[in-house]
């Protein structure tokens, strides 16, 4: 394992409404959890715009606080900040933790659901004895199908609609990661979370996928990157999809459209 690396995350969601907003409720799953390898050495979460309502703890052990939008508000403004020391343990993050059974993790979602071209993906990786290096050529095998690119893809792409497009974002990569992990009978969940890259500002957070490998537990596969997440990386929520560990969701009353932009800052201290 390599030295700690103490990373300073400051990530900011803005929405700005046409009219109004009479009424919305916003679902953040914004806090990252400690862990043996990851230690929370301070965090916050503020809001304008918006009241706090309630934490609680998901199904995934994730923390989940809950903001309302103050009626007549046109717009609001979320953001966590916060240090965390990470260590690199080679991607592997070890048992389960959660309230969930190893075997929800085997059940496709409708965004992860496995269609002809999972299937010749999952063809297409060699057969290795070793069940992690068998998900080492997948995670390269998802990475040649699905090539990263911003600005093409939906949020509500499926795996197949990704591989169709053969473009698309992490968390489309990581969605055919997914697919195809649980068409080969291996629990797979979804990370949302941040990375230290070159450039400190970015315009979203990070997502990757974890496999279930027996005698290691847990194990991260960054498809974007080509790597197992060392300590660049901090990890937030998991969950069977996106729509699970999303860093933002909720939903609004109101006629008029929306314009939403998100700035993300990750260095190291």
């Amino acid at each position: 394992m390599h030295d700690p690396l103490r990373l300073h995350v400051r990530h900011v969601t803005t929405y700005d409404y046409e009219t109004p907003v009479p009424w919305g409720l916003q679902q953040l799953r914004l806090t990252p959890q400690a862990h043996k390898w990851q230690r929370i050495i301070n965090w916050t979460l503020s809001y304008e715009g918006a009241q706090h309502e309630a934490t609680f703890e998901d199904q995934h052990r994730n923390t989940v606080d809950l903001v309302s939008v103050e009626p007549g508000a046109t717009s609001l403004r979320i953001t966590c900040e916060g240090e965390v020391e990470a260590i690199d343990t080679a991607g592997i993050v070890g048992p389960q933790a959660g309230y969930c059974p190893l075997w929800l993790f085997e059940r496709p979602t409708p965004r992860t659901e496995a269609g002809p071209g999972c299937a010749a993906l999952v063809d297409s990786v060699k057969a290795e004895p070793k069940l992690l290096l068998r998900l080492h050529d997948l995670s390269a095998a998802v990475a040649g199908a699905v090539r990263y690119e911003t600005g093409v893809s939906q949020v509500g792409w499926t795996a197949e609609q990704a591989l169709d497009e053969g473009r698309g974002v992490c968390q489309d990569q990581t969605h055919v990661f997914l697919a195809c992990a649980r068409a080969m009978g291996i629990p797979a969940r979804y990370v949302s979370g941040y990375l230290l890259m070159e450039k400190e500002e970015q315009d979203a957070s990070h997502a990757w996928a974890e496999a279930w490998v027996p005698d290691l537990g847990w194990v991260g596969f960054d498809v974007a990157n080509g790597i197992s997440p060392d300590n660049r990386y901090v990890r937030v929520a998991t969950g069977l999809d996106y729509g699970e560990a999303a860093p933002v969701s909720g939903a609004r009353h109101g006629t008029g459209g929306e314009k939403l932009s998100v700035s993300v800052e990750v260095r190291a201290q």
